[in-house]
């Protein structure tokens, strides 16, 4: 039997197609690409917005078409948010939660023998979450889940209905699951989850305690974070954080707007002045580092003050990236029945500036790299001579060498700004 997978959205819904990866190679399957007619086709689906359940639903019309004899199973976060809509799609010959993706391989046999359209929607447990992986694809760094669900409830995110409340793996587990990485040649492991700096609030640990954790497993050179939520960021975390040599000097800081009054209404929990001091904090203890975001422009009710407002203050932070995006109306939400909804034309004209100015600051950032020296770990050479990898602050770099490079660390003098990367010479020793 073969497989294919296709996957929307998030870092996490990559670990989680992993997972299924593993479960059906384990039961004797082969996975293949779509162009190979696979027998079982697995759509891991985004419901972060929207149009996010839309793409979801033209793929699956697309694959309908193109794979008639394939079995077609829809998972991820749109059924497990939106489970009686799901249910009704004709498209798919299988419908499971997220929270069921364990028990794909037996759902594919029940459907073999019964020919009948399955649908598996279960909510969510509380326990603590178990699965690992042994591999991730070719890459030279791999993606670690070690915390599931959110208990925040910002009022536009559907997300904590999708994934349920916090969990977390067990430090053992991830030791256990690094180190098995490490064994297979990986030296970089992103430590990921939905709301990753709640990691451990469930068990009596913090990131810390996770962060510490991966640095211990030797053969790993790298440790980063994926994106986190600054108001459960402390100084006692901080300080232990910045006392391992490996964690990388890179923090996406989830924003959403740089103006108090919208970030009230969003019920995000902190205010700018805290984020500022954050920023401020992380800059003092971390060298190099690179403070990255999203932010959203058009909430509902946002007014051209409140605009410039957020404007003034992703100004004053100096951001090296930050990823813009209009607010999306998702029903189920609180925000989409606010009044007073922005027009798309102002949205898009706001996205525009926003983008802008962050460009701006995303150059400087890049310009204060020039001539000084950084460790790049190569993954990939897309030309031949030119190879290309990420320093630990995660700016992106390329060079020219006719060794093979290709998940090394080499240490990178940079030499110019080549658009959103840098180019350098590599240095010996």
């Amino acid at each position: 039997m073969t497989a294919g997978f296709h996957t929307l959205g998030c870092k996490v819904n990559q670990y989680d197609t992993q997972i299924m990866k593993e479960l059906l190679l384990s039961s004797g399957y082969q996975i293949v690409g779509e162009e190979m007619q696979p027998d079982v086709f697995i759509v891991n689906s985004c419901s972060v917005t929207g149009k996010s359940d839309s793409k979801t639903r033209q793929l699956l019309s697309k694959l309908r078409k193109k794979l008639p004899h394939s079995i077609l199973i829809l998972t991820g976060c749109m059924p497990q948010a939106f489970p009686a809509e799901t249910a009704l799609l004709d498209t798919a010959d299988i419908i499971l939660s997220n929270a069921s993706n364990d028990e794909i391989v037996s759902l594919i046999d029940e459907f073999l023998r019964t020919k009948t359209k399955i649908i598996q929607i279960k909510s969510h447990e509380k326990e603590k979450i178990n699965n690992k992986i042994t591999n991730f694809d070719d890459r030279t760094k791999a993606f670690l889940k070690i915390e599931d669900g959110c208990n925040r409830f910002c009022s536009y995110c559907i997300i904590p209905y999708a994934r349920g409340r916090v969990r977390s793996k067990p430090l053992s587990e991830i030791f256990t699951e690094i180190n098995e990485l490490s064994l297979k040649g990986y030296k970089e492991v992103v430590l990921i989850g939905i709301n990753l700096s709640a990691y451990g609030t469930d068990m009596g640990y913090t990131l810390a305690d996770a962060v510490e954790t991966a640095c211990s497993v030797d053969g790993i050179r790298r440790v980063r974070l994926g994106s986190i939520e600054p108001d459960q960021l402390n100084d006692t975390i901080i300080e232990r954080m910045a006392a391992e040599n490996k964690l990388c000097p890179q923090f996406h800081l989830s924003l959403q707007s740089g103006c108090d009054k919208t970030l009230r209404d969003m019920n995000r929990h902190y205010d700018t002045a805290f984020y500022d001091t954050l920023v401020q904090k992380l800059r003092e203890k971390f060298k190099d580092a690179s403070i990255t975001t999203d932010i959203m422009v058009g909430f509902p009710g946002e007014t051209e003050e409140d605009f410039n407002e957020s404007l003034g203050f992703v100004k004053k932070v100096g951001f090296a990236r930050a990823h813009i995006f209009p607010y999306s109306k998702r029903n189920g939400t609180k925000a989409a029945d606010f009044k007073n909804q922005v027009q798309d034309s102002v949205k898009n004209r706001r996205s525009k500036e926003m983008i802008e100015l962050t460009n701006r600051s995303k150059t400087d950032f890049l310009k204060n790299q020039l001539h000084k020296t950084y460790p790049v770990l190569i993954e990939n050479n897309k030309k031949p001579g030119q190879f290309e990898g990420y320093t630990p602050n995660y700016t992106h770099v390329k060079i020219q060498s006719d060794t093979n490079l290709s998940g090394s660390i080499v240490n990178v003098f940079v030499t110019a700004v080549d658009g959103d990367s840098l180019t350098g010479e590599k240095k010996d020793g």
